[in-house]
Parts: C-alpha cells; structure tokens; sequence
C-alpha cells in the first residue's frame, strides 16, 4: 500500500488508476446507501477520490487508508446534505424574496443599500490584508476554496479555516460598527 501510494505521489497515472479500482467499489456502494441518487453518488465518489488525491501527501498513516477515505466520504456526505438543507431552505423563502426584491427597487431602499455598502466597505478595511484577500477572492470573484488554495500555496483545510476566521472576524467588527 505504501508503495502505491509513494507511486501516486509521484505523479504515476497508473498507480493513480489501480488506487481509484481498489478503493472505489466499496465506497460507491457505501455513498449509494447514504445517497438518495445514482448520479449523486458517483460525483460524491469523484469528490472524494479528488480530495483525497489533494490531500494524500498529508496523509500520515495513523489509520489506514481505507478508513481515511471513508473519513473523506463520511465528509462530503455531510457537506451533501447541508447543501441540499440550504437548498431548500432558501426555496421555501422564494415567494418572499422576490417580494423584497421588489421592494428593494423603492427609493427610501435604495438609500438604506447604500449604508449597507458604506457599512460592509468601512468593515472590510479593518480587516487583516489576508483576511481582506481570501473574503474579496471567494465572495466577490467567485473563486472556488480549492483554487485560492493553490494561489494561497496553503492546504484546502487550511484555507477553509481562514475563510471561516476572515467571515468570523468581519461578522464581530461589522457588529461593532
């Protein structure tokens, strides 16, 4: 197994291919339990296989590598469902978000957006420059974590931490203004 994993590190398509056969089935059928749909699953499945291919050279071996995976799946399970949690929420509110979005095109709203704007401006210059950098890359470009990861030369973890401490920090000082 170290040895695949040695061959996959380095860039070896094959061995990359033999991991995926090796470990896929039984991860497949776990994610069709858990997943209400076929096509879900396999994404989930590419997901997983994507993020652990990511995160591999992190892997330290206190556990094996199966169980790894299954902690990666377990995971992008979770994340399936929040999403979809989400999802639902917010197209439960669409009859009353279409109704404010016509309110919002009122004159007296107009104003208030506009302290809105000052608000968020004035908020985001207290931030730290690295804090300012990942919230206006993530949430103004649309740039996916994975990406600001490899411009950031940080890990995917470590760059969802610091999107998760740079909303934190301007949700404390947006408060205090």
């Amino acid at each position: 197994m170290i040895e695949l994993v040695e061959k996959v590190l380095q860039g070896d398509s094959d061995a990359v291919v033999l991991f995926y056969n090796q470990y896929s089935p039984k991860l497949l059928a776990y994610l069709q339990r858990k997943i209400p749909t076929k096509e879900d699953s396999q994404e989930l499945l590419q997901d997983v296989f994507l993020d652990a291919l990511d995160s591999l050279a992190l892997f330290e071996k206190r556990s094996s590598m199966q169980t790894w995976l299954y902690r990666i799946t377990r995971n992008k399970i979770a994340d399936y469902y929040r999403k979809r949690k989400i999802k639902s929420l917010l197209f439960s509110q669409l009859p009353f978000l279409q109704l404010i979005a016509q309110e919002i095109t009122q004159p007296e709203f107009q104003f208030e957006k506009n302290k809105i704007r000052d608000k968020i401006e004035i908020t985001a210059h207290q931030l730290s420059a690295n804090y300012r950098q990942i919230l206006k890359r993530h949430y103004e470009d649309g740039i996916p974590v994975k990406q600001i990861a490899l411009e950031m030369h940080l890990s995917f973890k470590a760059t969802e931490s610091l999107l998760y401490r740079a909303r934190k920090d301007f949700m404390q000082k947006y408060a205090e203004s």
